[in-house]
């Protein structure tokens, strides 16, 4: 059985990067383009991780991970931020706020598989 991510990530093309590189790597994608709509869909439905990013419209990284951290479906989700961000103190607001990782863009898709399998076991 495939591990189902949840990709949350306001640029299409990224967006669209994660997915091609979660999928040819087995894993199922759903997406969303910022927080509000990224709590909508763990509202409805189980997610083995989470890949989100900062700087998004409407809601952003941040407020997501502190209200899905308030929610019994984060349980044992671990969320990996994927930014352009890269201070010390973001790093430290993610960490407070329930982020179990970090990576900084621009990456390669060896990366973002590498922190999956770190952080889901997959």
């Amino acid at each position: 059985m495939s591990k189902t991510v949840l990709a949350v990530e306001d640029s299409p093309s990224v967006r669209q990067l994660i997915r091609m590189t979660l999928l040819d790597y087995g894993y199922d994608v759903s997406e969303a383009k910022n927080g509000a709509e990224a709590l909508q869909k763990t509202g409805g439905a189980r997610f083995d991780a989470v890949v989100t990013d900062i700087n998004m419209p409407v809601m952003n990284g941040i407020e997501f991970i502190r209200q899905f951290r308030a929610t019994p479906q984060s349980q044992g989700v671990p969320v990996i931020v994927l930014t352009t961000e890269s201070g010390d103190a973001m790093k430290a607001e993610a960490r407070e706020a329930g982020a179990t990782a970090w990576l900084t863009k621009p990456f390669t898709q060896q990366q973002l598989l590498d922190a999956l399998r770190k952080v889901a076991g997959a």
